[in-house]
């Protein structure tokens, strides 16, 4: 799977949420589907959002925040992304890789 064009095609035609905050609102509320990590996101949060919601998908991707933004057209770095909706995407198929 090329993660950057999964990406574009999630934020085009599904519903993504960038940001720890907003992660842990959606999951907080039962929406998110699957968690998206870079691979320098705190490690503290992760134990966190893991302790707090062992039932949602998390993967961590092999790239860094400031590539994870650049990977979704953002100008900024995105640590996290929260899957609400997939859309045309196929980021759904990612496999929860975090103990």
């Amino acid at each position: 799977m090329e993660l950057q064009r999964e990406l574009k095609a999630a934020i085009s035609s599904g519903e993504l949420l960038f940001g720890q905050n907003q992660t842990m609102d959606a999951c907080d509320r039962g929406q998110a589907k699957l968690v998206i990590l870079s691979a320098n996101c705190p490690q503290h949060w992760i134990d966190d959002l893991h302790a707090r919601h062992p039932d949602v998908a998390k993967h961590r991707v092999a790239v860094v925040n400031r590539e994870l933004g650049v990977a979704c057209a953002k100008p900024f770095s995105i640590s996290v992304i929260c899957v609400i909706e997939a859309g045309s995407s196929d980021l759904l198929t990612l496999r929860n890789n975090i103990e």
